[in-house]
């Protein structure tokens, strides 16, 4: 069976990378790069640190508007699944990379399988959440990381090729877990210790197009005294230097640019706390018992919430405060995103159908 695979940002290679193992050891396997995430820190390193393929294709679409990009990569995907003509076209999350290979593949009656279904916020301000929403009307295969996105699925029709396979981002994060902690030697080079800081991720345009809500994380960050690591997005830089944010930031807390894979699952793994708004570091923090503070008023990731792992602060100052100088995890982390097999339930699903 001939298999294409579209991915593009940094999510997507995560969860490429244990199914193309999968994948390539009975399949041909056509990797496609849209180039969403086109930067070295972005993208290369997450290539090198999973051992994912060469991409067969790289589209090099890089940023723009919401509808440029994706029209962008729909007519440059359409033009490569002409030329492969493949079974399956296999897309991953919610990006515009996903909405693209999914529309394509639809229209030129390909199956599409959609990895990581059935997710909601249940916010339609959110780019994500259109995304997720077409693809899963449009996709023949359905593979749902948690029984919550079965259920979300089953409340708006969809139920043919509907599975629960688990979270393939468990399988990333049990097969390199134990890689990271002997090769990363991102806390000798920063000078950490383990669980004596915090990491932080911002990069969800609620927050970085808002100088309001930028403002107030940045506060929050700079008056709690607690060592905070922060890998900052270069769109995030970008905009904390345009909102007169970055000097004072950098004075107080410890900003270092993108992390690899490695580097990042060693740092998650080592803090006392994790500040995100990033869907899948929650997940992560969840997955690796470190207390999560989200900075959003939603999440996708309701279990994560439920059990007492992850709390909702939005970008108020004050929740932030609360929480980094109080939260703490409680109850127990359960087997909600599997144990870690995710790759191999997709490919019997897959066989089964085709």
């Amino acid at each position: 069976m001939k298999i294409l695979s579209i991915i593009g940002a940094r999510p997507q290679f995560i969860k490429c990378a244990p199914l193309s193992r999968a994948i390539r050891k009975e399949h041909e396997e056509i990797l496609v790069h849209t180039g969403q995430h086109y930067d070295a820190e972005m993208s290369d390193v997450f290539f090198n640190d999973l051992s994912i393929p060469e991409p067969e294709y790289n589209l090099s679409i890089g940023s723009g508007l919401h509808g440029e990009q994706t029209g962008k990569m729909l007519i440059e995907i359409e033009k490569v699944i002409l030329k492969e003509k493949p079974d399956m076209v296999l897309v991953y999350g919610d990006t515009n990379s996903t909405l693209a290979g999914a529309l394509a593949a639809s229209k030129l009656h390909i199956k599409v399988a959609h990895v990581e279904a059935g997710l909601r916020s249940f916010d339609r301000r959110m780019p994500e959440e259109i995304n997720r929403v077409m693809t899963d009307h449009i996709s023949n295969l359905l593979f749902c990381p948690t029984e919550t996105a079965v259920i979300n699925l089953k409340n708006e029709g969809v139920t043919d090729g509907v599975c629960n396979v688990g979270d393939v981002m468990k399988d990333a994060l049990e097969y390199n877990r134990p890689i990271a902690e002997k090769k990363s030697t991102i806390l000798e080079n920063l000078g950490l210790s383990p669980k004596e800081f915090m990491v932080a991720t911002v990069h969800r345009p609620s927050n970085t197009d808002s100088v309001e809500n930028l403002s107030s994380i940045v506060k929050a960050f700079i008056d709690v005294d607690e060592t905070i690591v922060f890998p900052v997005h270069p769109r995030t830089e970008k905009y904390l230097k345009e909102y007169g944010l970055w000097d004072e930031l950098c004075q107080h807390v410890k900003v270092i640019s993108p992390v690899g894979y490695l580097d990042m699952l060693k740092l998650m793994n080592n803090s006392k706390k994790i500040l995100t708004d990033s869907g899948g570091v929650q997940k992560e923090a969840y997955m690796l018992g470190v207390p999560c503070v989200t900075m959003r008023e939603n999440t996708e990731w309701v279990e994560t919430v439920e059990d007492g792992w992850n709390i909702l602060v939005g970008a108020d100052y004050g929740k932030i405060v609360d929480a980094i100088e109080g939260f703490e995890g409680i109850g127990k982390v359960r087997n909600v995103f599997g144990k870690g097999a995710s790759s191999d339930k997709i490919l019997h699903e897959i066989h089964s159908v085709c």
